[in-house]
């Protein structure tokens, strides 16, 4: 993988830092609005999850219509957990006449209570959202994007036709690297980096998040200084970025994302920034 210069990675490999916000659990959007507002200064994309962990929130599709109203592009997350068809085929048409044209597809999370659909897959829901494109009832409406996860292993050849993939939140650039140098998707690819708001937060997405490895170091460091997670998720946000390996990032500030705004402006600068949001 080529590793160009700094100064020209911006203007050549448009590299995308896409946050995620944490979707409101209340019929209140405050919060959510802060955050993007916040996080548009180092971002131009927001990933709005759907039903995060197995607890109902606010409509994906409708919080992505919210980030474009204020300037920005919407990714819906939809988990095929909570779907049948006719309720997938819902969202589309509501997202649709929302303009939200972009779509992260997920198994989902175990749900906190009840159980399950199993009538779609992450399969099915994108070949499903291919054909509504050339269903009449679309006429006039913009082309849907389908993006789908992938962790640090072969990549299905169905996943490969994705028009965007988010590779697992990994704390080691090396295994990063290894992972893109192996698999050759049609579509862009983002890495994904998380930051590590406590040592508690770092023991469960050990025991929840299979192949994740995090460094005991950066688990004693969290522990010893909270600011310690922001500084090593924005460290391997650039490192990435610099490596030329991937389109961009999927970035997860938790509820630190005041303080991984303010870093991350910091390191691209205002000119920066603005190219990174592009």
């Amino acid at each position: 993988m080529p590793s160009p210069d700094t100064s020209e990675k911006l203007d050549t490999h448009r590299f995308e830092v896409i946050c995620e916000v944490e979707p409101p659990t209340r019929p209140d959007l405050t919060r959510v609005r802060h955050q993007i507002g916040v996080l548009s200064q180092v971002a131009g994309s927001f990933l709005v999850p759907d039903n995060h962990i197995g607890r109902a929130t606010v409509s994906s599709v409708a919080v992505a219509r919210e980030v474009q109203a204020m300037g920005a592009r919407g990714i819906a997350c939809l988990n095929s957990r909570d779907r049948n068809l006719l309720g997938f085929r819902r969202d589309l048409l509501t997202a649709a006449a929302y303009g939200v044209e972009r779509f992260l597809f997920v198994h989902g999370d175990k749900p906190s209570s009840g159980s399950r659909t199993s009538e779609l897959t992450v399969r099915a829901m994108a070949e499903e959202t291919r054909t509504a494109t050339a269903d009449p009832v679309f006429a006039g409406c913009g082309r849907f994007e389908v993006g789908m996860t992938s962790g640090l292993r072969p990549l299905p050849a169905w996943k490969a036709t994705a028009d965007f993939l988010f590779a697992q939140i990994s704390f080691s650039l090396e295994n990063l690297l290894r992972w893109r140098e192996s698999v050759r998707p049609a579509g862009r690819v983002y890495a994904g980096v998380m930051v590590l708001a406590s040592a508690a937060m770092a023991r469960n997405l050990a025991a929840s998040i299979p192949d994740i490895a995090i460094p005991d170091r950066l688990v004693e460091a969290v522990e010893a200084d909270r600011d310690a997670g922001v500084e090593a998720a924005c460290r391997q946000v650039l490192a990435i970025r610099d490596s030329g390996a991937f389109d961009g990032v999927h970035l997860v500030p938790v509820s630190r994302y005041r303080q991984v705004a303010a870093r991350l402006e910091a390191e691209f600068g205002p000119r920066r920034a603005a190219r990174a949001r592009q």
